[in-house]
Order: structure tokens, then C-alpha cells, then sequence
């Protein structure tokens, strides 16, 4: 058997290994360049960006590099805090940055949508629907996943067979994210990480006999496709089980020191990255039960946080957290910034997303004037008057707007009714509507 887990790790520029940091050393001028270094400023510009030293090499000419290194893992050490997982150790850091960012995802990713966002409860829905679809499509892109978002939203929207594995692959991961939304309370279980991979990798690996299963075997590697030298080897098969009940314990458990749930998190999302246990779909699983952890520690508006839409985006760093921190002696604290900052991303573009959204509703607001028009009947109309080849059936109208078949089969009926859609005839069963001839005209006759 030959499984190769290929990581594309290098994605900029300059295609070569990072560099490995000096042997940290302490000698009687370590401390004092510490407290120097607080008073000015510089190390905490640094720790707030965790930077590891192929950048903090270049941060000072008034000491040498070796120096400023010593200094900077000095207050790593003194500040580090200790988990073990099977038999290997990880450190991590709280710095004034996560604690501050922390802070803020507590006041704005709980709570209602009315004072974190500006919208009210019962427009939830209505405003942030397709951000589960968002995530979906962003996460099977970063697999490798070969279709537009269009495309993409189009195939979950009007819920259409996957014809391709890129396909198969979208509609894998929103399936899962809808699973885990309906399932969030649930204990995080061996069992549980194994339906999670079932349904995220369904019918798009190369052995079905894969899906769901650990792998038995150790011939998966994560390399740099570059050169194809191997980045990082997973632990063996047989640490498997230990590693992923102790992984299980950690979500379910509370530790013996608080975690921050957010770092918590992102230290599960690491983990199955790092554990590597499946034989492909990695990747996908470990962002699809970063969401669950989330969701699960009452962070409900992590759902509708497209994160893997930023990590798309910024691949390269994503790849770089994972590898300063097995450089650096499993210091998660370089993941642990990534990942809040692709978080911060996340929320300020959901953010801009209700706004647009809410621009489209009160555009939408004028069609209300139309008798025996309702809100959702208003939306359509507002696409059509802005999009005149557009074909809509009932499958897309629910999804949309998250309301039954019977409920979207009447508002496009009264659509057709009131003159504004036609029906065209698809087969005996499936029928598509379309913008009527006679739409400006009605209109008009609204005084629209």
C-alpha cells in the first residue's frame, strides 16, 4: 500500500525548508535583555505576532540574533503552559493578543445576533443562510475541490447530484456542517470522528473501504511537493487509539488548568491535522470538529463563520503554523495566533456580509408594496429584476430561505398567479421558473 498524504506546504515565493532556530541558551545577560526588551515594547510586538526566528532575526541590529532568540523563548518558557497527548508533549502561550481577541469573540461570537451584529433574531435566518454553504465550498477548495462558487452554490442550492469528485466533495461538507449543527451537544467520540470522515469523504477517496476508518497502516506522510521531502511523519498506527481518546477527553473534559474553549479549539483542529489518523480528509475533518467544539461550548455564531474561506486565502501561513510549531519543539502558540486570526478575519467579513444582506433586503423592501407579496416573495423578485436569465425551482427557493417544500412550492405559485413567473415543464415531476414576459409590465402597473 502506498497512501501518500501530499501537503503543498510551500505556497510562496521562496520554495524552501524554514529554516531551523538556534539551540536556545541562558547565560547572566539573558534576563536583562528580557526586561529590556519589555520596557521598549519589542517583545511584545513579538509575542503578539508569535513570530519564530526566521523572522525575529531581523528585528533588532542593536543585538545579535542568537541574543534576541534567548531572550524571546526565555519568556516563552516562563509563560508556557504544558498538555500531553499519548506520550508527546505540546506548550502553548496566552499572549495580550489572543487575550484581547479572546475577549472579544466572548462578547460577540455568544449571545444574540440583536447586539452583536444589528440584526434581530428572527432575521437570522434570512441574513446568514449561506454562510454554511460558504464554509463547504471554501473547505473542499483547500482539498483540491475544482469548481467556481457559483457553481457550487448552485449545486447545493438546487441540491443537484454531484457529477465530479470536486462535486462530491461540496456536498460532502455541507452535509457534515448541517450534521454537526443538528448534533452540536453530542460528545466528541472516537465513534463520533469516525461518521464525521464518513461523511465528509464519501465517495471521493480512492478506496471507499477508507471512509470512516483509521487508517491501519503508517505510510502517510505529509510532504513538501516541491522537493518532496517529507515535512512531517504522523505518529504510528498503533498510538492511534490512545491518541485520539486522550484528543476526546480533552474536548469532553474540562483540564486541569483552564482553556480558553477558543484555544481549545484550535488546539483540536491541530491535533487531527498533526495525528494525521485518516488516510485522507485530514484536513476537512479537523476544521469540520473545530466547528463542533465550538458549537458545542455555546459559541453558536461559529456556524456562520466561513473560517476555511480565510484559510483558503492565506494557505501559506496555514501551512507555516503547522510547521513552526513542530519546528519549534510542538509550540502550539504559532497555530493557536493563526487560527485566531483567521477567526477575526472571518467575523469582520460576516459582518460585512449582513450588511450587504441587509442593503439587499431593503432594496427588496419596494416589492412589499405589491399586493399580496410577502418578504420572500419580495427577495425573488428583487433577484429576477436584477438578474433576468435566472431559473429558479423549489428545491433552491427552500435551501434559500430555509422553509419547507410546500411553503416554496406556494410562493412560486403565487409568483406565477400574480403574473410574474412562468413555469417551464422539465419533466412529469420537476418544473423551473422563470421571469415572465409581462415582469416590467406588471411592475409598472405597481408603479415599481
Amino acid at each position: 500500500m502506498n497512501n501518500l498524504a501530499i501537503l503543498s506546504i510551500f505556497t510562496v515565493r521562496q520554495h524552501k525548508m524554514i529554516e531551523k532556530a538556534p539551540q536556545p541558551t541562558r547565560d547572566d545577560t539573558t534576563i536583562p535583555l528580557m526586561v529590556k526588551l519589555q520596557s521598549a515594547g519589542l517583545l511584545a510586538s513579538i509575542q503578539n505576532d508569535y513570530l519564530y526566528w526566521d523572522k525575529i532575526k531581523y528585528k533588532t541590529q542593536e543585538h545579535k540574533p542568537e541574543e534576541l532568540w534567548n531572550a524571546v523563548k526565555l519568556d516563552r518558557y516562563l509563560k508556557s503552559n504544558t498538555i500531553k497527548f499519548g506520550n508527546y508533549s505540546f506548550t502553548y502561550v496566552i499572549t495580550d493578543y489572543m487575550q484581547r481577541a479572546l475577549h472579544q469573540f466572548d462578547l460577540h461570537i455568544g449571545g444574540n445576533l440583536s447586539s452583536n451584529i444589528g440584526i434581530a433574531e428572527t432575521d437570522k435566518t434570512k441574513f446568514v443562510i449561506s454562510s454554511i454553504m460558504e464554509e463547504a465550498i471554501s473547505s473542499s477548495q483547500m482539498e483540491g475541490a475544482n469548481t467556481t462558487r457559483k457553481k457550487a452554490k448552485e449545486l447545493i442550492q438546487k441540491e443537484q447530484k454531484p457529477k465530479t469528485r470536486s462535486e462530491q466533495m461540496i456536498m460532502n461538507n455541507f452535509i457534515t456542517m448541517k450534521h454537526i449543527v443538528q448534533h452540536k451537544n453530542e460528545a466528541i467520540t472516537p465513534e463520533n470522528i469516525l461518521y464525521i470522515h464518513k461523511l465528509i469523504s464519501n465517495r471521493t477517496l480512492t478506496d471507499d473501504k477508507d471512509e470512516g476508518m483509521f487508517r491501519d497502516h503508517d505510510e502517510v506522510f505529509v510532504v513538501d511537493h516541491i522537493n518532496s521531502e517529507v515535512v512531517h511523519t504522523p505518529p504510528s498506527k498503533n498510538e492511534l487509539d490512545t491518541l485520539i481518546k486522550d484528543l476526546c477527553s480533552f474536548c469532553n473534559n474540562d483540564t486541569a488548568n483552564f482553556i480558553h474553549p477558543i484555544v481549545k479549539g484550535c488546539i483540536v483542529h491541530f491535533m487531527i491535522g498533526w495525528i494525521h489518523p485518516f488516510t485522507d480528509g485530514n484536513g476537512r475533518t479537523a476544521r469540520a470538529l473545530f466547528y463542533w467544539f465550538l458549537l458545542k461550548q455555546g459559541y453558536w455564531l461559529a456556524e456562520y463563520l466561513s473560517v476555511s474561506r480565510i484559510i483558503k486565502d492565506t494557505k501559506g501561513q496555514y501551512e507555516k503554523a503547522y510547521l513552526y510549531t513542530e519546528q519549534d519543539d510542538n509550540d502550539l502558540s504559532y497555530f493557536i495566533t493563526y487560527h485566531i486570526k483567521t477567526m477575526e478575519k472571518a467575523f469582520d467579513a460576516l459582518k460585512v456580509y449582513i450588511n450587504r444582506k441587509q442593503k439587499e433586503v431593503f432594496q427588496a423592501a419596494k416589492f412589499l408594496k405589491i399586493p399580496n407579496v410577502n418578504d420572500r416573495m419580495a427577495q425573488i423578485l428583487k433577484i429576477l429584476y436584477d438578474d433576468s436569465e435566472r431559473i429558479f425551482n423549489t428545491k433552491e427557493i427552500e435551501s434559500r430561505f430555509d422553509i419547507s417544500n410546500f411553503t416554496a412550492r406556494s410562493d412560486l405559485k403565487a409568483l406565477v398567479d400574480l403574473g410574474f413567473l412562468e413555469i417551464i415543464q422539465v419533466n412529469k415531476k420537476k418544473q423551473n421558473f422563470i421571469k415572465s414576459k409581462d415582469f416590467d409590465k406588471i411592475l409598472k402597473g405597481n408603479k415599481l
